[in-house]
């Protein structure tokens, strides 16, 4: 427990963390990398590139600092960030190195505004939070790894096949290379897929959706290629490029908070953009084969008809089901957007709705959602990479 000067004092940080918040966790990772390098072979380079990371982060501290009297309230947020540190393998060793880099980048930042007693007292609030995020993981490895077929940190899986789903997206079937089985896993669950790539000096990890429904014997993930010259897409274009059936890659336990509640009858529908449709696969192939009763819709979005994967998957299942409908716009054609009056026709307003897809796309498809009643607790969504803030408003 916090003392009530402790969590006054951190109180009266808010306004401070919400203006400053992104250049100390900025300047908070550029040191820590300096002095521990070794951690790079955990975070995403191209999450730091492109600044999501820092984001991420700013938001939590700041989320903890307005909620420090009620940290059960970012309970929710503490687990979906500790399902991507396990698929990463953080270790509690990490932390003390976190919030070491972080008390010094407050003080850097902040300078004398940085009092003692705002050091101490967030020093305190660090290892409460710390201390929580690692009791979630170590139950989190514990479950991994005591599972049937189950593991902690990576194994070595090898690629069984290799199949391409539309002009940018590959599928990569893989099998545990010691040939044991694979964990059963909740539909719209990732793993972590850690490669070295040549000419770098660390290892580099990405998180892919599993994007077909449990099977015993195997993990599918989709890879979208990104463009050759951007380095958020490095690992991508290594997969697509030189990884080939028979190649060796490290893959985690699955993972994720994202996942369908396979045991509702109630209607559901998922609404997905470009890659987006990786989870979403996972979720509709569940219900297909597991409750075809269940009234379904399935929308999907994409550029043009050579980037929409999985669509003979999709109706080959819709014709399987008692109660569902699919329906694809494409933006290159007239009307080819997903519109309030698209959802109107296609959403049933009691269900369930999962969605996914880049940032913009989902913050429309949630506004529009909301905008004909269903609530929050109605409406899921998955980000790519760190939960940035949607403006839903």
């Amino acid at each position: 427990m916090l003392s009530e000067q402790t969590r006054t004092i951190i109180k009266s940080t808010v306004p401070v963390l919400e203006e400053h918040g992104t250049a100390i966790t900025t300047v908070f990772y550029k040191n820590m990398f300096e002095a521990h390098p070794e951690l790079l072979n955990i975070f995403n380079h191209a999450n730091q590139k492109q600044g999501r990371q820092q984001a991420a982060l700013a938001n939590t501290v700041y989320a903890a600092a307005v909620h420090i009297d009620n940290l059960e309230a970012i309970l929710p947020a503490v687990v979906q960030i500790a399902n991507k540190h396990v698929s990463l393998g953080v270790k509690p060793e990490h932390y003390p190195i976190v919030g070491e880099y972080l008390l010094k980048a407050i003080k850097e930042v902040l300078g004398d505004a940085a009092t003692d007693d705002i050091i101490n007292a967030w020093a305190e609030a660090y290892g409460v939070i710390a201390d929580a995020f690692i009791g979630v993981e170590k139950d989190m490895y514990e479950k991994a790894e005591n599972q049937q077929n189950g593991w902690s940190f990576f194994k070595d899986f090898t690629v069984a096949r290799k199949v391409k789903e539309s002009e940018n997206i590959t599928s990569f079937y893989l099998k545990p290379s010691d040939g044991s089985d694979v964990p059963t896993y909740q539909p719209g669950q990732y793993i972590s897929v850690r490669v070295s790539i040549p000419g770098d000096k660390y290892l580099s990890n990405r998180q892919y959706s599993l994007s077909q429904a449990s099977r015993p014997d195997e993990f599918r993930i989709s890879v979208k290629r990104e463009d050759d010259n951007d380095p958020a897409g490095q690992v991508s274009v290594f997969l697509h490029n030189q990884v080939n059936v028979g190649d060796t890659i490290e893959v985690s336990a699955p993972a994720g908070e994202f996942v369908l509640d396979a045991n509702h009858t109630t209607p559901v529908a998922f609404i997905s953009g470009g890659v987006g449709i990786t989870p979403m696969m996972s979720m509709f192939e569940t219900v297909a084969t597991v409750t075809p009763e269940r009234p379904t819709a399935f929308l999907h979005a994409a550029r043009n008809e050579s980037l929409h994967a999985f669509d003979k998957d999709i109706q080959k299942y819709v014709a399987t089901m008692d109660n569902a409908n699919y329906k694809t716009l494409y933006s290159e054609q007239p009307q080819g957007f997903i519109t309030r009056e698209v959802l109107e026709e296609m959403v049933d307003v009691t269900g369930e709705v999962y969605v996914c897809g880049p940032v913009p796309f989902m913050e429309a498809m949630i506004t529009e959602l909301r905008a004909l009643g269903l609530t929050e607790e109605q409406i899921h969504f998955e980000f790519f990479g760190p939960a940035v803030a949607l403006q839903t408003v």
